[in-house]
């Protein structure tokens, strides 16, 4: 009898990435009856969302949580990309037994990855598993990765220095001061983690990327182009989180957006990671309050690391006690301020939603693509540079408030952005955009769409190397 393939997936830490390979997971085993095991490498106990998360996985879906690594050794500004790569590095004898019961227990046909576990391909390859990596940000990025390993060999200087913007094959020139944070001190682990991971993804013998043509149709061309040693792309998005919790509007958001008009409120937050500086919070307080427009606000404590909560190094502090004096007695007929949390997916298909101002992380960004609710780029950290670069030179679906030379955003100028997008021409234009983006979305996903027939491609693949081992 044909045993079920099995598929490893070994995420970096940050729902951000747990959340879209879950949903590549489940689109396997439903459609496909490709089960998976989650193995979790970490630096501690887990936040108490990635445990919820990790303990409602449906059946067929199931997780490992491995020893945790220490990182005691590390200085207390070691950044993101170099404790994430570390996090595997130090979890591969771990990961090698865990490894070991699942290829006895299953019949395991792939290894994926995302973004910087690229050393745990030593483990899948030493048990004769194939090799992939899961992409949970853009095609851009993913370009930008590929083509490192030769823009390194290149340049003498930092990239921020070039005179000219960075060539990113299929893509807009970006900046090289608007690439990837990690990239933007050559001489920095941060970098030589980059492009250890970046020279591997060769490794790879396919990479689904989390996103789709009409986003994203330079950079998928350049990418789906066969070249020599290149591995094979697999356009799968946009995959966004599906479903809710009962408990979901505990604060009360959903049932006040119900009562607003019909695209008039602007939702603001940054994310499961980022965090703003006191000065800056005060900032987008006044300017929300300037603006007179309706807004639902995510707020958290502030911090002046803009990734303060990627690893879960924020205090305990209620965020609201750092708002200006009396701000939230002013905007009551007009705000609903939550904080930390809010049911962001419900939020962004509610019809009073009418504006979304974002960190620009990428799972964000598919959705407000599939709800069609226009943008506020406020690039945070990581890649979102990047993305705001691409949402509004590239695909124009968003307006980017002007930075001070005090590297702060002014509330005046904030009141100037936000009801430009609510109220103004620009708004108008960017609202026909999206809605013709949220129809392509939507037809990539559906049955015969090209995302779909995709990830069917790659569901039939895995399924032949099962044949294979039998």
């Amino acid at each position: 009898m044909e045993r079920t393939p099995h598929i490893a997936i070994v995420p970096s830490p940050g729902m951000g990435h747990l959340i879209p390979l879950v949903e590549f997971a489940k689109m396997l085993k439903n459609n496909h009856n490709i089960s998976a095991t989650f193995i979790i490498p970490n630096d501690g106990p887990l936040s108490i969302s990635q445990k919820a998360f990790l303990d409602s996985l449906p059946m067929g879906l199931n997780h490992i949580i491995l020893p945790p690594v220490n990182f005691d050794d590390l200085p207390q500004n070691t950044q993101m990309e170099t404790r994430i790569s570390l996090m595997v590095t130090r979890s591969l004898d771990s990961l090698r037994e865990a490894f070991k019961s699942l290829v006895a227990e299953h019949n395991m046909v792939a290894l994926f990855i995302d973004l910087f576990g690229t050393d745990a391909f030593d483990v899948a390859i030493e048990f004769d598993v194939s090799p992939y990596v899961f992409f949970p940000s853009t095609a851009m990025a993913l370009s930008l990765f590929l083509y490192l390993p030769k823009l390194d060999q290149m340049t003498s200087c930092e990239y921020r220095d070039l005179p000219e913007p960075v060539q990113i094959p299929g893509c807009l020139p970006v900046r090289g001061q608007d690439l990837l944070d990690p990239v933007q001190d050559r001489k920095n682990d941060a970098y030589k983690w980059v492009l250890h991971n970046a020279k591997r993804y060769m490794m790879a013998e396919g990479i689904a990327v989390n996103s789709f043509k009409e986003l994203e149709g330079g950079a998928l061309k350049a990418l789906l182009e066969a070249e020599p040693g290149k591995p094979k792309i697999y356009p799968v998005g946009p995959l966004i989180q599906t479903g809710s919790s009962s408990d979901v509007d505990a604060s009360g958001c959903l049932k006040w957006l119900d009562g607003q008009p019909c695209g008039s409120v602007l939702y603001i937050s940054f994310g499961s990671g980022g965090t703003l500086s006191s000065n800056q919070l005060n900032e987008l307080a006044m300017g929300l309050e300037l603006s007179e427009q309706r807004f639902i606000w995510v707020v958290r404590s502030p911090s002046d690391q803009a990734n303060a909560t990627y690893f879960n190094s924020h205090g305990h502090k209620d965020p609201l006690g750092f708002l200006p004096k009396g701000f939230l007695e002013r905007t009551k007929g007009n705000g609903f301020v939550v904080s930390s949390w809010a049911p962001q997916a419900q939020i962004l298909s509610h019809s009073s939603t009418g504006g979304f101002l974002t960190h620009c992380g990428w799972n964000s960004i598919l959705e407000t693509v599939v709800h069609g609710v226009p943008v506020i780029a406020w690039p945070l950290y990581a890649e979102q540079k990047m993305n705001a670069v691409s949402l509004t030179e590239g695909i124009k679906v968003a307006l980017r408030p002007t930075v001070g030379e005090n590297g702060i955003i002014g509330r005046v100028e904030i009141a100037r952005v936000v009801k430009s997008l609510l109220e103004g021409e620009e708004g108008k234009a960017i609202r026909s955009r999206i809605r013709d983006l949220k129809d392509a979305a939507a037809n990539v996903i559906s049955k015969d769409g090209c995302s779909t027939k995709t990830l069917d491609k790659l569901a039939s693949l895995l399924k032949n190397k099962n044949k294979l081992s039998l």
